[in-house]
């Protein structure tokens, strides 16, 4: 008998779900801006209103994530972590060619532009690891998306801790952190995150439930983690590296679901029931897909609440402009707030602020986690 992981295989396709969850933990750089903006400050002089236009200008880059929707219905995924790992490293990189003073500051307009590059740089990656994910596991979209979401929220508390127990806050290191940490990891997702048919059976679909049931208590003990090291006060060389080592150990930890599928599939394989199953369901699975394409045939109906829609079908529908109020309405103050969380904490006279961001970070992924698993129970 032979090992193999086809990414076809359900402990492929896990496997790539679960480097989508170290994209999203790492792909929520646009809200650590506190961290570092008053370094910016002073190596550029600027004012508190000229430092509030620039943090627009990494927010504007946000605004230009429709390309990465337009190019999700044309490009691979590869080709779109590709896309935003490249701005993102170039992005965040000249940053911290700036802030640990290996180049001269940059005239005001160019630092803007590297800002905005290094704001778009999580739409690709966002756009491509939900859009792949949600159509591999269309019938826990709800889950889904909470756990990714959750994680990116979750994602600016990891930086941050992680950034403070090994680089005692060091804003130029943890710059380099979010030029380097997201290329290396978006390039991991490139080799296994692939688009894969949804589960085709009740068992299967039982199966991702319980599965993601995991995640999202793996991602909770990881949030609480965090949150226990934020509220424990200050620490000691040999104890933060141990915290960072675990926290790793955490982040790695659901790779156990592809482990426990592989390790059953090749037992199964050991047994001769797999071959068995693929005669079986390889037909019927060939059969439903030609009833589908004679229906689409036949029928050209508009997708309802829950399908795929392509760009100019969302923009018909009601429910597309009533989310585009809502975030238009909703999501600037709290980035406005993240944005100058360091200036008002210095104001206060907090030496360090990087724990009001990182638990910011950890209650904002409590809602996203929580408003996803509830989502199942009153959209189907």
């Amino acid at each position: 008998m032979v090992f193999k992981l086809s990414p076809a295989s359900p402990a492929g396709k896990w496997l790539g779900f679960v480097t989508a969850v170290w994209v999203q933990a790492i792909s929520g750089n646009n809200y650590t801006f506190s961290n570092y903006s008053d370094a910016l400050k002073s190596l550029m002089g600027l004012t508190q209103l000229q430092l509030n236009s620039l943090s627009v200008a990494k927010d504007v880059g946000k605004a230009f994530g429709l390309l990465a929707g337009l190019a999700s219905d044309r490009l691979s995924t590869p080709v779109i972590l590709l896309i935003g790992s490249i701005e993102g490293f170039i992005g965040y990189g000249v940053q911290w060619l700036v802030v640990s003073r290996r180049i001269q500051p940059l005239p005001y307009w160019a630092m803007s532009i590297f800002l905005c590059m290094g704001g778009n740089s999580t739409t690709w990656m966002n756009t491509a690891i939900l859009v792949t994910c949600i159509r591999n596991f269309r019938k826990n979209r709800g889950p889904v998306s909470g756990i990714l979401k959750g994680y990116v929220g979750l994602s600016t508390a990891i930086f941050t801790d992680i950034c403070s127990a090994l680089f005692a806050d060091d804003p130029a290191k943890f710059l380099l952190m979010l030029a380097i940490v997201p290329f290396v990891v978006c390039l991991t997702a490139i080799v296994f995150l692939r688009e894969i048919p949804p589960s085709s059976t009740a068992a299967e679909e039982s199966d991702e439930t319980k599965y993601f049931g995991v995640v999202n208590v793996l991602a909770v003990i990881i949030a609480l983690y965090l949150l226990a090291f934020d509220v424990s006060g200050p620490h000691g060389g040999l104890f933060s590296q141990v915290f960072a080592a675990i926290l790793l150990v955490l982040l790695a930890s659901p790779l156990s679901i592809p482990i426990y599928l592989a390790a059953k599939n090749f037992i199964r394989s050991g047994a001769g029931t797999v071959d068995a199953e693929k005669s079986v369901t390889e037909p019927l699975l060939a059969e439903a897909e030609k009833k589908v394409v004679a229906t689409s045939l036949a029928e050209k109906r508009a997708p309802v609440l829950g399908e795929e829609h392509t760009i100019m079908e969302a923009l018909k529908t009601v429910d597309f402009w009533i989310l585009f109020g809502s975030f238009l309405c909703g999501v600037g103050t709290g980035l406005a707030v993240m944005n100058n969380l360091g200036q008002m904490g210095l104001a206060l006279g907090y030496a360090d602020v990087s724990i009001f961001v990182s638990l910011t970070s950890i209650w904002g992924f409590f809602g996203r986690i929580l408003s996803g698993s509830v989502s199942e129970y009153f959209i189907k």
